[in-house]
């Protein structure tokens, strides 16, 4: 019965929920009530939170519950990530997140189909995986994660795919921050389309 609540996406592993700021990408600083989905099969060396990726390791949540959590926050923006969330059907959730009036956005790598209704797609594409082509199109935001230089040629030809509208970031991986800022920040000088996107919620001790 449970599996059977996941597939249609009426129960879901929830690693995580809480109300904090956004702190990254073309969102930081606005409130927000985040929710972490447990389960991830693109496993990036770097990911700071590996604990997401094995989904038993998470109790499974029916969507009522998640989206009265979101209610009683008062935020108005609710931000689903994971692990990679849309590893699950998001419909039901976000159509109650709707019905709620809440603005939807999620952070995902795209390897899996869209499958919700969101009003901000952040993509955020690893080499070893590819996203799907719709995301390129449905992206609004960019967000490449940079923990060395040959990480600029892959920022560049997702840059090429995506809609022109696209905002577009660069994110220092975080273990490495300290030294490859500084790359960052003269690359960004001299390819002005790009923002840099930093790790505020770490900076400051927030979740």
């Amino acid at each position: 019965m449970t599996k059977e609540l996941i597939n249609k996406g009426i129960a879901l592993p929830i690693m995580e929920t809480f109300y904090s700021l956004q702190g990254e990408g073309y969102h930081t600083g606005k409130p927000s009530f985040f929710m972490r989905i447990g389960g991830c099969d693109v496993g990036c060396y770097w990911c700071d939170v590996k604990e997401s990726w094995n989904a038993e390791l998470h109790p499974v949540v029916h969507i009522d519950t998640v989206v009265q959590k979101a209610v009683e926050s008062q935020a108005s923006t609710v931000v689903i990530t994971g692990g990679e969330p849309l590893t699950y059907n998001l419909e039901p959730l976000t159509q109650k997140l709707k019905e709620n009036n809440f603005n939807v956005h999620i952070e995902t790598s795209g390897t899996e189909p869209l499958k919700g209704f969101f009003d901000w797609i952040c993509l955020s594409p690893k080499k070893h995986q590819n996203p799907l082509p719709q995301f390129y199109e449905k992206a609004d935001e960019l967000k490449i994660i940079i923990h060395q230089k040959s990480d600029f040629d892959w920022a560049e030809l997702n840059k090429n795919r995506v809609k022109n509208e696209c905002k577009l970031f660069l994110q220092p991986e975080w273990s490495v921050a300290h030294d490859i800022t500084k790359d960052i920040i003269s690359y960004i000088k001299k390819n002005t389309e790009w923002t840099l996107s930093l790790q505020t919620h770490k900076q400051i001790g927030i979740p």
